[in-house]
């Protein structure tokens, strides 16, 4: 977008590894084939291709398949600022069925982020840009960090300055 203010370069490095642990640590990702595309604060970018043992008993990509590309979008996009929590809530619209081959890519974007919960917007489409899935999750937020390195190099940043 034109107006989109850029992110320095440590946030989003942040975003990187926060993203990577997660992707890292989650075997579903692996087996399921996610991929993430894009990451930055409070953003992230995700995408699968629908294989054969996707499918549900109608032909069409089962909810779940959808769901769980949706959820780890929303995942991503609630740590990437090195904040560790879970999944509390989320509502998940089916708007249309995918198909075997299609590429589904799932955006996620945390409209309101504190200490003790998020709200995301997740929006699933396909390769031709239509909605197939729309999800709005809550965060449960657990007031520390995800990456103890991160936190660790701050602690010792405020007690160097004296700021403890």
């Amino acid at each position: 977008m034109a107006d989109e203010q850029p992110v320095d370069q440590p946030h989003a490095e942040l975003a990187r590894r926060c993203a990577a642990l997660i992707i890292e640590r989650d075997p579903t990702v692996a087996r399921l084939g996610i991929r993430l595309d894009e990451v930055a604060p409070g953003f992230a970018r995700l995408s699968l291709t629908i294989g054969p043992d996707m499918l549900n008993s109608l032909g069409n990509c089962h909810g779940g398949t959808s769901f769980t590309l949706a959820d780890v979008a929303f995942a991503v996009a609630c740590s990437s600022t090195n904040q560790a929590g879970v999944g509390a809530h989320c509502a998940i619209d089916y708007l249309r069925p995918a198909r075997l081959g299609d590429v589904l890519t799932a955006t996620a974007t945390v409209g309101h982020q504190g200490s003790s919960a998020s709200l995301v917007d997740v929006e699933v489409t396909d390769q031709n840009g239509r909605r197939i899935v729309q999800l709005r999750g809550r965060s449960h937020n657990f007031g520390r960090p995800l990456l103890d390195d991160v936190a660790a190099g701050a602690a010792a940043a405020n007690h160097a300055e004296g700021r403890v």
